[in-house]
């Protein structure tokens, strides 16, 4: 089944949950010009979470998930909200949602992980998974160590539930492409930065605009938590430590209050700038509406373009 059918949504895309990005407003916008938007609560406590969904509910009528970050030290109170609440879809990061996985189907709520392994893939479908959100290393911010094309055939070839592809997807191109490997939407990201009413600051979106397909570096290797970012000073000044094998410790003091720096005010020289390898691709802003709609149009290019090869090859 294709992902705008299974959640009653346009289009077959779900929006990255971006922290510090991914506000009710922002998923409201999402949703309402077609696609899924997501909340992230990775930072947020209980009160906060609440408010956001009930903020969103305002926003837009159209179905909406939340995402939850299970190293969130409040991650039990955060389901517990997401329950009450009665949220469509809950996508989830940074650990094993299986702890909750009854609580999310006793309240009726679709359970969304984002897998970066075959391995991870096969538990989260045993837990009671109802699709799976397959993320390649060239997305922004946390990334695993494999690329989307090779990990996601063989995570669709693992499971017999529904797959959704994420990184380095930004055109109607990367979408065929995922749908060829076997999935069933699509979940972006960085190409959604750029949008008008993203609520970050001007100049990280110029710098996604202007970023070469060589601009962006994971960081964190060496104490386990690779992050895909902007290589700006500190990206370089971090990489530098880590050649000197510095402590977990030592290298948060360079990233501390990064991802704030960059998104909201527009240090994009200290800052944490995530952003996936596709930045290279993004010419310009746009609204939300042209984004999604452009995402779609190039897709059914792609499409004819491929019916084209075919007769050919026939």
């Amino acid at each position: 089944m294709v992902l705008n059918k299974l959640l009653n949504i346009k289009y077959p895309i779900i929006q990255g949950a971006m922290a510090n990005i991914a506000t009710a407003q922002f998923a409201a916008c999402v949703s309402n010009c077609g696609g899924l938007g997501i909340i992230a609560t990775g930072s947020m406590n209980p009160e906060q979470t609440r408010e956001e969904i009930q903020k969103c509910k305002q926003l837009t009528n159209k179905p909406f998930g939340v995402n939850v970050m299970l190293m969130n030290p409040y991650a039990k109170e955060i389901v517990d909200v997401i329950c009450e609440e009665g949220v469509l879809v809950v996508t989830t990061g940074a650990g094993n949602p299986g702890a909750y996985m009854t609580q999310f189907k006793e309240a009726g709520i679709k359970v969304f992980p984002v897998v970066p392994s075959v391995g991870l893939a096969k538990r989260m479908e045993r837990a009671g998974a109802d699709a799976l959100i397959v993320e390649g290393g060239e997305s922004g911010g946390h990334v695993g160590e494999m690329t989307t094309m090779a990990l996601l055939p063989q995570v669709v070839d693992a499971v017999n539930i529904p797959v959704i592809a994420a990184g380095g997807i930004g055109d109607g191109r990367g979408m065929m492409a995922a749908f060829a490997l076997g999935a069933c939407g699509v979940q972006v990201g960085t190409c959604l930065l750029v949008a008008d009413e993203c609520p970050i600051h001007e100049n990280y979106k110029d710098a996604v605009i202007k970023a070469r397909d060589t601009d962006t570096v994971v960081t964190g290797k060496s104490v386990n938590t690779p992050v895909r970012i902007l290589k700006n000073q500190m990206a370089r000044e971090y990489l530098k430590l880590e050649g000197q094998f510095e402590s977990r410790e030592e290298l948060e003091k360079l990233t501390l209050g990064g991802l704030r720096k960059a998104v909201q005010d527009g240090d994009m020289k200290t800052g944490s700038v995530m952003m996936g390898q596709i930045a290279g691709m993004i010419q310009k802003k746009q609204p939300m509406q042209q984004i999604l709609d452009d995402l779609m149009s190039s897709l059914k290019d792609v499409y004819s373009q491929f019916n084209h090869i075919m007769e050919e090859l026939s």
